[in-house]
């Protein structure tokens, strides 16, 4: 898609770039993060408004430490340089950078200098900021002044009011920096002079004459999983192409007590939307039997799923493309300069279909994060437990099942599952949370029913709380509730009779359990 106000954040490896994507964003401005050794293609194809510089773990004056192309500052786009961004302006244009004396990591109180800086507009005084850097500037870059100082540091913003440059010490993307949104959008809207285009009407608009244009004539075929991104998705194909979308759900046994109903329900009758339903119950079961490595139940689930899929898929006369809910964080770490990230877990899509198939890619979310896939589909129309929901592994309940997976664990798993699920939303807990489900564990313990001695499962509740999943922390529920959705799965759930709760954060665990 082509923005008329386009911000151009170049990543230099900071964990908090996609955090400034959407700071930018939420202020209602179109933005893509390239790698900074791409910057020169990137601004020949966006034709960018203004440039973000983000932060990093380098040090500039380390030895290949990553640093831009030079005719990018050639083209008299404003610029604003985040910690290592700001350190990047300094190296390159007549500064100086050196360790710090005291290195600065966490909250901090800046001093404005100078208040009338149209990049400092309705900011008071002082305010907090949050720090994250062992280096600091000891000389501004030539034609920059200091308009803000901490008693440590003594140019923390600086800026050059006739190129538009701007340069800050401290991360305004996150939550810990007072008026931190305040910096993003005067840069944006007051020196940049952005328009706040980027809406979901605009979005949604802008898509279906794209995908109108792109398909033709042609069929496209979506695989439905029942979550977010693919129901969303299916929505809007439909309402560009209408019944030249093909949607295909393959279901394997392993979803959430009553998904795969809802499901049908939601595609079919709401919005009628051509599906094909698969059950292929028995096939996955059997594939399964036995396997108790994660990986290697993701691996044969893939497999069967793509089997299934492409067996469906081909009986779809004039299909020649393939529909996915591929997110912007995915296309964002396939071309991170840092290169491929370490392989945790294989994940469950239709990967490798495409080239199967001989199909084209038709993915209308690559450019959104998750929050924004939920704004779509509202305005969409679509049920809110469906735009809510929390995300969900495409093994299903598979990789939930510390152990083999059977019939009747899937179903133990799903009751449990559903009465915490149930319990999250009957008392407001749910949109709170960014996923939460239960887990069974291979231990059977001792327990006391009535007079009777029991022998039976264990399983841990996992609830926690995160912006877009690289990082989360449990979450902090009630103990009252917690003790409530106790009693109801050990007194409902036959085959229970311990219920624990899962307190670790990411890092240093994984939000799933295998």
């Amino acid at each position: 898609m082509n923005h008329p106000d386009t911000i151009l954040i170049l990543d230099f490896g900071s964990q908090y770039t996609q955090l400034i994507a959407r700071r930018v964003r939420e202020q209602k401005v179109y933005c893509e993060i390239h790698p900074f050794n791409q910057a020169v293609k990137a601004i020949e194809n966006l034709k960018p408004k203004a440039i973000i510089l983000s932060g990093s773990p380098f040090s500039v004056y380390q030895e290949g430490s990553p640093l831009p192309d030079l005719s990018i500052f050639e083209h008299n786009l404003p610029i604003l340089g985040i910690c290592y961004g700001m350190q990047v302006l300094a190296h390159l244009f007549g500064g100086k950078v050196d360790p710090a004396a005291k290195r600065e990591f966490g909250k901090a109180i800046i001093s404005i200098k100078n208040p009338d800086s149209g990049f400092l507009s309705g900011l008071p005084a002082s305010f907090q900021v949050w720090m994250s850097h062992g280096d600091h500037l000891t000389a501004p870059p030539t034609g920059f002044t200091p308009i803000a100082q901490t008693t440590n540091a003594p140019f923390v913003i600086i800026e050059d009011p006739v190129r538009k440059w701007y340069g800050v010490q401290f991360h305004p993307e996150v939550v810990h920096t007072e008026f931190g949104a305040d910096l993003i959008k005067n840069f944006l809207f007051n020196v940049a002079g952005c328009q706040p285009t980027w809406t979901p009407e605009s979005f949604i608009q802008t898509k279906i004459a794209e995908i109108r244009k792109q398909v033709g004539q042609d069929q496209v075929i979506l695989g439905l999983s029942g979550g977010v991104d693919s129901t969303v998705a299916a929505v809007l194909v439909h309402e560009a192409i209408g019944d030249q979308l093909n949607c295909i759900f393959v279901d394997h046994g392993l979803l959430r007590k009553n998904e795969a109903q809802e499901v049908e329900d939601t595609i079919r009758n709401k919005y009628h939307i051509k599906l094909k339903v698969i059950k292929a119950h028995d096939l996955f079961f059997n594939g399964l039997a036995g396997v108790t490595d994660p990986e290697k139940k993701r691996k044969i689930i893939g497999k069967l799923f793509v089997d299934v899929f492409d067996t469906e898929a081909k009986k779809v006369e004039g299909a020649r493309w393939l529909g996915q809910g591929t997110l912007y964080p995915d296309v964002i770490e396939s071309v991170s300069f840092k290169g491929p990230s370490v392989t945790i877990k294989s994940h469950h899509n239709v990967g490798g279909l495409p080239e199967k198939m001989n199909l084209k890619l038709l993915e209308p979310f690559r450019e959104l994060f998750k929050d924004e896939v939920r704004v779509i589909g509202a305005q969409l129309g679509v049920p809110d437990y469906i735009v809510q929901r929390h995300p969900f592994p495409g093994p299903g309940l598979a990789i939930r099942i510390i152990s083999d997976v059977t019939p009747e664990k899937v179903r133990l798993l799903q009751d449990v599952d559903h009465i915490f699920i149930s319990e999250l939303k009957r008392q407001g807990f749910y949109k709170d949370v960014w996923q939460a489900f239960a887990v069974l564990l291979p231990i059977q313990s001792v327990g006391v029913m009535g007079d009777e001695r029991t022998y039976e499962n264990t399983v841990v509740l996992r609830a926690v709380t995160s912006v877009d999943g690289m990082t989360a922390d449990w979450a902090k529920l009630d103990y009252d509730f917690l003790g409530f959705v106790s009693n109801r799965i050990i007194n409902e759930v036959k085959g229970v009779n311990r219920v624990a709760y899962d307190i670790s954060s990411k890092p240093p665990a994984t939000i799933e359990w295998e």
